[in-house]
């Protein structure tokens, strides 16, 4: 599917794709994150071949009226794997964890739990938007991956404690919209208009890149890496190219970023509110 706020050519080509998987996995990327909200993604890596790599998915809603999620989570799982051809997957997370607190919450946990207990996942867990999620959903189950966003700017899982808890309760911190989809490596004239109210702040991040000397990608890169208690940095590409300019950043070490380059505006940090307003 056509995905990112900087995305110019739209859905990745399957040649393009298989180029991307293979040129990843000879860097030693070993993990792929996908969805089945994900449109044609797990059946276009079933297509490619991905039997050597760690597979996240994420199951959908669960349907209005259902009356059995024993079954209905089963029946999803064995579809994606049917999609990706392999026969298990590392980890399986909640797409709509707002569920879990719903009357239906503890059957749905309860059908998650059984398709680890049955090996066809390694790993149950949800992902977030943000962390206030996390403190209603483990005052009531516990999970071994947690994926959120996490970046620069939006630094809502370090600054609410949750890093630091997931960590030291041994769940795998997955992270994610390190780039903020790209517009996080965006300059004034190629940033849409819609966030010059944020101005001030692209001028500090821009200073605090040019006293670093270090580019918008190897910037993004470096925080999130500072940090012991991610697991994984989940990161999207649309081309080789791309994938190429992210293993040229390798270590590149960078200052602390100071505490004033941050932001709690949903309207900023929160993609799913772009569109609105």
């Amino acid at each position: 599917m056509r995905y990112g706020i900087a995305n110019r050519a739209g859905q990745v080509e399957r040649d393009a794709a298989e180029a991307i998987i293979a040129r990843a996995h000879a860097s030693g990327f070993d993990l792929l994150d996908t969805a089945v909200a994900y449109g044609d993604s797990e059946r276009r890596l079933g297509e490619i071949g991905v039997a050597d790599w760690r597979i996240v998915s994420k199951l959908p809603a669960a349907p209005a009226g259902c009356s059995d999620y024993d079954a209905w989570a089963l029946e999803c799982l064995e579809s994606s794997l049917r999609r990706l051809r392999v026969k298990r997957l590392y980890g399986l997370l909640f797409h709509r964890p707002g569920q879990l607190l719903e009357p239906s919450g503890a059957k749905l946990y309860h059908a998650l739990t059984l398709l680890r207990e049955r090996g066809l996942v390694e790993k149950i867990g949800v992902s977030v938007y943000s962390p206030e999620e996390l403190d209603a959903i483990f005052s009531l189950f516990r999970f071994d991956i947690v994926q959120a966003p996490f970046n620069v700017i939006d630094r809502r899982l370090l600054n609410s404690g949750w890093l630091r808890r997931l960590h030291g309760d041994g769940v795998e911190v997955h992270t994610r919209s390190v780039f903020l989809q790209g517009l996080l490596l965006m300059n004034s004239k190629t940033r849409p208009a819609r966030f010059d109210t944020w101005a001030e702040l692209w001028s500090e991040w821009h200073r605090w890149l040019e006293d670093q000397a270090v580019d918008p990608l190897a910037g993004c890169l470096s925080f999130v890496r500072s940090f012991e208690e991610i697991d994984r940095i989940v990161i999207g590409v649309d081309s080789v190219s791309q994938l190429e300019a992210i293993l040229e950043v390798g270590e590149i070490p960078a200052g602390t970023v100071p505490s004033s380059l941050m932001s709690n505006d949903l309207q900023l940090i929160d993609p799913s509110m772009w569109c609105q307003g």
